[in-house]
């Protein structure tokens, strides 16, 4: 049986309403894709999978309480669909979706890249995805995702634990060491990476930078901004208990009542 001769009956997963609005629009310029339901979180999305058993799920990796890969682990066989991963990180070992009969797409979604999933889908012989394959490419890729991987896994080189990957599918990949990165503030839906040379922009929420992703010596200073401790000079007391932080290149940054006490901690 050929995927392009039915309907696939799809479910959006993300935490984030916005996004699931953006990938519900543009799905409808494929008509043999109908959006049955969508949730914003694994227990929503484990309820609807059990009502509608759906033929494929776009499935957001990073969400809170329990991830895209917690929502895997926890299908029967018989349930699982067709998995499409969308998501805002790009470790490579996301690659290994690929080989798998899987596909992940980056947000913001482009509407190529989505015909090209979609292309692939109707190329498969059955809408349901063997589960033992999708395991397999979760336990590679949470390898290196913190939390999330019940194997042993080996001491090895990853070029997420030395540099900050930065990708848009458009420019070339940028390959930032962290020990470079100055500080970090967040634009709106964008991240601004600043070093000594150069000023970077990136996709991407701030708290999953902190989270997922920046080394242990990187430190928030307020709501919007992070900074690499080895890069602060002094510490210049202001009124009601901030401060502003003087960098290595003379930038000053306000730093907030919030997160002034943890940083003085960090420092001291």
């Amino acid at each position: 049986m050929i995927l392009n001769t039915l309907i696939l009956n799809t479910v959006i997963v993300d935490d984030e309403p916005a996004a699931i609005e953006g990938l519900r629009i543009r799905l409808q310029t494929f008509p043999e894709v109908r959006v049955i339901g969508e949730a914003t979180s694994v227990a929503e999305a484990l309820t609807l999978i059990n009502t509608l058993s759906p033929d494929l799920i776009f499935l957001d990796i990073e969400m809170p309480e329990q991830t895209g890969f917690d929502l895997i682990r926890q299908l029967q066989p018989e349930q699982c669909p067709a998995i499409v991963f969308v998501t805002a990180f790009h470790q490579h070992a996301v690659k290994a979706f690929e080989v798998r009969a899987l596909d992940y797409l980056l947000k913001p979604v482009k509407q190529q890249r989505l015909a090209e999933t979609i292309g692939r889908l109707r190329e498969m012989t059955t809408s349901r995805a063997d589960k033992a394959q999708m395991l397999g490419a979760v336990a590679e890729i949470t390898k290196n995702v913190h939390g999330h991987s019940t194997e042993t896994i080996e001491p090895q080189y990853c070029i997420e634990r030395q540099k900050l990957v930065i990708e848009d599918g458009r420019n070339p990949i940028q390959l930032i060491p962290y020990q470079d990165i100055i500080w970090i503030d967040a634009a709106g839906d964008y991240m601004c990476v600043h070093t000594k040379a150069e000023t970077y922009v990136m996709r991407a929420r701030l708290k999953s930078l902190i989270n997922e992703r920046l080394p242990d010596v990187f430190v928030r200073i307020h709501k919007s901004t992070v900074v690499n401790l080895t890069h602060i000079v002094k510490l210049l007391p202001l009124y009601n208990s901030e401060y502003h932080a003087v960098l290595v290149n003379d930038k000053v940054l306000k730093v907030s009542r919030t997160y002034a006490r943890a940083l003085k901690q960090r420092l001291v």
